[in-house]
């Protein structure tokens, strides 16, 4: 009983934390296509003071564009949270490129078992 009651509590932070690093992952290698399965239908992409919502499709191709420019060559992850009503995770981290170093963010929205990346955001640092 105690076994099945841990599960029930933490087996949903588990996976959670699963699709994060899978998310940051898939950004810190410039892995696009690793990444696509985590996006949203829509997704919102900041490239320093360029800021729009794109499909999904588009989403890719912008994002492939980047790493395309700025090939990553180290990535750390500085902070990880969750929103108080647990419907939102989100991740800051700090990618070293070619072209130089950017502050990422990253916003998940949790939906039962489900994270879809809505929101990442590269500013420069």
């Amino acid at each position: 009983m105690k076994s099945l009651l841990f599960l029930l509590v933490f087996l949903p932070l588990f996976n959670e934390q699963v699709a994060l690093d899978g998310i940051t992952k898939a950004i810190g290698t410039g892995n696009v296509s690793a990444l696509e399965p985590y996006l949203d239908n829509a997704v919102e992409i900041a490239i320093l003071d360029q800021e729009q919502v794109y499909a999904k499709a588009q989403a890719v191709t912008v994002l492939k564009s980047f790493f395309a420019k700025n090939k990553p060559q180290s990535f750390n992850q500085m902070h990880q949270g969750q929103s108080k009503g647990k419907e939102a995770i989100y991740s800051i981290c700090t990618l070293s490129t070619a072209g130089g170093s950017y502050r990422v963010y990253i916003y998940v929205k949790v939906e039962g078992d489900k994270q879809m990346v809505q929101e990442i955001r590269f500013d420069k640092e």
